[in-house]
């Protein structure tokens, strides 16, 4: 009987994926060494042993169904700018962003194990390593699905480079067809590519980053020979534009810097007669 712990096992020694373990072992009758032999002498092998090899070059990717109700957002990566351009691994990338668009697949563990044919994603991308010999990983995956009305939205910006994937909720249920709703969804994706927003609101920036922005400006005051007892005061002007600049809500639209995204949208609520809202966003940056 080959057990969860013998796969285990095998896995920790080889570095190769579950399902390929489990059928090197089925192979082998449970003998451990003689599935570690039966892994080399089919290259599998020596796809893991690229693993550790930078790979920051790649593809990102997006999906979403027609009704505008799920989307995903995907980062599949390999070693050189070369290899990403190579008709073949867009194709490759392409097949991946397919079968997890049509799976239900909610996190990246759970990705590497949707099929695509008869491999795991994992297995399928092992397999791409030893084709084109340099390490390739799928390294992001996110699903979002609709929670209420409204819709979920994508954008794919520099060929691949930097892509987001965006929820805007409304009341209405017949706002999302209106094409000034579209707009202000396609809007706010551009806007938040180029942007880069740490986070949605105040709330979603970690006390961590506040706390090490602060930590910058206490050294740059006090260096500037700003007195003690006037440093936290400046402090607090200088942390509110950092939210001004890194909180998508607060951020000035690029295409109308006199105006922030959250007033944006309130602006776009009055004039489609709904109330709107940004229910969250991600943005992947190639190699990020």
């Amino acid at each position: 009987m080959i057990t969860a712990s013998l796969v285990n096992e095998l896995r920790k020694k080889t570095n190769v994926g579950m399902m390929e373990c489990k059928k090197a072992l089925t192979e082998t009758a449970g003998d451990l060494d003689a599935a570690v032999k039966y892994l080399r002498e089919r290259g599998i092998m020596k796809a893991e042993g690229k693993a550790d090899r930078e790979a920051s070059e790649g593809i990102i990717a997006a999906r979403l169904t027609a009704d505008g109700k799920s989307g995903i957002l995907v980062e599949v990566n390999c070693e050189t700018d070369f290899v990403s351009r190579n008709d073949s691994y867009v194709k490759f990338v392409d097949e991946i962003a397919d079968a997890l668009a049509a799976s239900d697949a909610k996190n990246l563990e759970e990705a590497l194990q949707v099929k695509i044919g008869d491999l795991s994603t994992e297995d399928f991308v092992k397999a791409k390593v030893l084709e084109l010999g340099e390490n390739i990983r799928l390294r992001k995956f996110e699903r979002f699905d609709l929670q209420d009305g409204g819709a979920i939205a994508q954008y794919i910006h520099m060929g691949g480079k930097v892509g987001v994937l965006l929820e805007v909720g409304a009341a209405n249920g017949e706002t999302a067809t209106k094409e000034e709703f579209r707009d202000l969804v396609k809007d706010i994706t551009l806007h938040i590519a180029a942007a880069a927003p740490k986070g949605l609101s105040r709330e979603e920036i970690s006390e961590a980053a506040i706390e090490a922005e602060k930590d910058i400006y206490r050294v740059q005051l006090a260096n500037e020979g700003k007195p003690a007892e006037m440093i936290e005061k400046i402090i607090l002007g200088k942390i509110g534009k950092f939210f001004a600049e890194s909180v998508l809500l607060e951020q000035a639209f690029v295409k109308d810097p006199e105006t922030t995204i959250k007033k944006l949208v309130e602006a776009k609520g009055k004039e489609v007669g709904d109330t709107l809202v940004v229910r969250r966003f991600v943005r992947f940056g190639l190699g990020e």
